[in-house]
């Protein structure tokens, strides 16, 4: 029994034959790969992108150096949550692989009783990695007994080390490659928990005692509890205030090397009126939610100097710096990321869409991720 083949089926099969039994074209004719890549890594890899589909797939391989790209943990619905990705080169969102599941992630963003309001979900950006720390499960109990890491250079997920005390409505922060969580809520509340702080340093091995999460200096009371607190890591501390938004705050420095916890200076924490993020632990930024301006924070006079104002940046709730870029995310619109160069003179700003029907519930910024090799 002979089985026509339509036209286009052989063409398929010649392509692949093809593809499997050729060699891909020199990257730069006339010289070995190795030596094209470190002459075209010289180059911005948006002008790569554009020229040739070998050129692009460089860009995404391990053996480039990664460019900058958005992270975002978005919601569709009350309680989903998802990743995904911004490529500012292809400016299109993917999404990352899901999470490992068993277990399956039980989170809950919103509250039946308080739909207008979103519940914490926790996460960082340390060492090239993505973590998810701290959440809040349907039975209101801490929906992560240890965090998920997600990697952009293995583009995959593998769990942390488990907590001493899995919490929510915690401070959490990075510091020189190490997490720290401090404060929070339990299973139930403690004042015990509500004073410790924790940390894990990624850089140590797991096994033998290494790569676990050990105690470190404790605060002195537990006002710090009161709300989900992003924690700042710079210049060799750890900064933090006890509630969000333009209320008046109190705060706490952390010093890595003493290991002691100190009030934080007036100056900062009076202009602490808004998110705050820190671009490489040297810069600190914090947008002013109320007036919507992004000011940088300036150690010799212990203030705030303005860098940019827009309407745009009222009512912002979260941000994330990196690579010259400082990304906001504002209450009133979860639908889109306001992105600000602040190396660029003067400062300038654009604002990204997410991927229509979600809105944002955090970001971060991290290198992008690396495709599988073809």
């Amino acid at each position: 029994m002979v089985t026509a083949t339509s036209p286009s089926s052989k063409r398929n099969k010649l392509a692949l034959h093809h593809h499997r039994h050729c060699p891909s074209p020199p990257l730069l004719p006339g010289l070995p790969d190795h030596v094209a890549q470190l002459c075209l890594s010289r180059l911005p890899p948006s002008l790569l992108f554009s020229v040739s589909r070998s050129w692009r797939r460089l860009i995404y391989s391990p053996a480039f150096p990664p460019f900058f790209s958005i992270y975002a943990l978005l919601s569709s619905s009350p309680n989903s949550l998802d990743f995904f990705t911004f490529d500012p080169i292809s400016s299109k969102w993917n999404r990352l692989p899901p999470p490992p599941n068993p277990p399956p992630l039980d989170l809950m963003i919103h509250h039946p009783s308080f739909l207008s309001r979103h519940l914490p979900v926790q996460s960082l950006a340390v060492s090239g990695h993505l973590l998810l720390l701290a959440a809040t499960t349907q039975n209101l109990l801490p929906a992560l007994p240890r965090p998920l890491i997600f990697s952009p250079v293995s583009n995959s997920w593998q769990f942390g080390p488990p907590l001493i005390t899995p919490r929510r409505w915690c401070a959490a922060g990075a510091l020189r490659g190490s997490v720290y969580v401090a404060s929070g809520i339990g299973s139930f509340f403690s004042t015990d928990v509500a004073r410790s702080v924790e940390r894990w340093d990624l850089k140590k091995p797991r096994g033998g005692g290494g790569g676990d999460w050990e105690k470190v200096s404790g605060l002195k009371d537990r006002r710090f509890s009161r709300d989900a607190i992003d924690a700042v890591g710079w210049r060799g501390k750890l900064c933090m205030v006890n509630v969000k938004g333009d209320a008046p705050k109190e705060g706490l420095v952390y010093d890595l090397e003493r290991d002691l916890w100190e009030e934080m200076p007036e100056g900062m924490v009076g202009g602490w009126r808004g998110p705050v993020a820190a671009m490489d632990e040297e810069e600190m930024y914090v947008v002013d939610e109320g007036g919507g301006c992004l000011r940088r924070y300036n150690p010799v006079g212990d203030l705030w100097e303005q860098v940019i104002q827009s309407n745009r940046l009222k009512g912002a709730v979260q941000m994330a710096a990196g690579g010259g870029r400082v990304c906001i995310v504002c209450g009133g619109s979860r639908g889109e990321i306001v992105v600000v160069d602040v190396v660029a003179s003067p400062p300038w700003l654009r604002v990204e869409p997410t991927p229509p029907g979600m809105e944002v519930v955090a970001v971060h910024v991290l290198p992008r991720m690396s495709a599988p090799e073809s």
